[in-house]
């Protein structure tokens, strides 16, 4: 199961994703995602681990301060389609 991680502090690295999640089990992998541009964090990120571990991962880390700010933490839903981008 894929899994959202949001309202992360901008000072959050993968390790302290996977730390986090591995307390409930495997972790498949773990990415914060950043900004193309500056490589800043963009103050979310995914998760992946196997479905049982992921719920059980998901009700004890909703909510849980990370460094400061409480985390948003859910099953991740599939990108919407996005209209192209214009360029002028």
């Amino acid at each position: 199961m894929n899994i959202f991680v949001g309202n992360l502090p901008f000072s959050a690295t993968e390790a302290d994703l996977r730390g986090l999640f591995e307390a409930h089990g495997t972790v498949t992998s773990a990415r914060v995602i950043t900004d193309r541009e500056t490589g800043r964090s963009r103050g979310f990120g995914f998760v992946e681990m196997e479905d049982a571990d992921a719920t059980t991962a998901i009700e004890a880390l909703n909510g849980k301060d990370l460094k400061g700010r409480p985390m948003k933490v859910n099953q991740a839903e599939e990108r919407k389609e996005r209209a192209p981008r214009r360029s002028w």
